[in-house]
């Protein structure tokens, strides 16, 4: 079965989640981005998928999906890196403590934790769900756990309501050892790549 690259993960579409996959996660504010880099991004992804869709070779046309979800990922990624725009509320420690509190309670019970970071206005997570008598864990519960439960404590220490987290996540299959090496140095250095950091270890 060939994989199916979305830029956003939808909750209502069906989603590839391979058994024993390792998986690459990044969940946003809610309105940490600016509508026009949203469109824009839109607007990139239905003009990639316009050319994809019409080539031929299964080869090359994973490999040029895979490399457009790369690259428009990254733009997606340097956009949330500035946090320019929207709120910024993982910045602040007791809402950076819960959320790391939230991912290290999940780690053997549905998932494996491989790496992880959390920035002021997103969270890189990197993860392999666990198989939950002989079912593999979905993606979505995983999200749905992470999100609700932190969303109602940052809610609370922060005396707000409504939504805290943005409904769609990125996700991706890590594809081999060599890849996961590289994204998980990606996750470890963002802080020193936003300017957040000086080094990372």
């Amino acid at each position: 079965m060939p994989l199916d690259y979305h830029l956003f993960y939808q909750r209502r579409l069906p989603h590839y989640q391979p058994p024993g996959a390792i998986l690459f996660v990044t969940f946003r504010l809610a309105g940490s981005l600016p509508q026009a880099v949203i469109q824009h991004l839109e607007a990139e992804l239905l003009q990639k998928k316009l050319q994809i869709d019409v080539l031929t070779d299964p080869q090359n046309r994973e490999q040029t999906a895979y490399l457009t979800q790369k690259q428009l990922f990254g733009i997606l990624d340097a956009e949330l890196d500035k946090a320019h725009y929207g709120p910024k509320w993982l910045a602040e420690a007791a809402i950076a403590d819960l959320m790391c509190k939230a991912l290290h309670n999940l780690d053997g019970q549905v998932y494996t934790l491989e790496a992880y970071c959390v920035m002021p206005n997103h969270v890189h997570l990197v993860c392999t769900p666990l198989s939950i008598q002989g079912e593999v864990y979905p993606l979505s519960k995983i999200m749905q756990s992470l999100k609700g439960n932190t969303a109602r404590q940052a809610n609370l220490l922060l005396g707000r309501t409504g939504d805290f987290w943005q409904h769609e996540s990125y996700d991706h299959v890590v594809r081999d050892a060599v890849e996961l090496k590289r994204i998980v140095n990606y996750v470890l250095a963002n802080p020193s790549r936003a300017g957040l950091a000086t080094q990372w270890v």
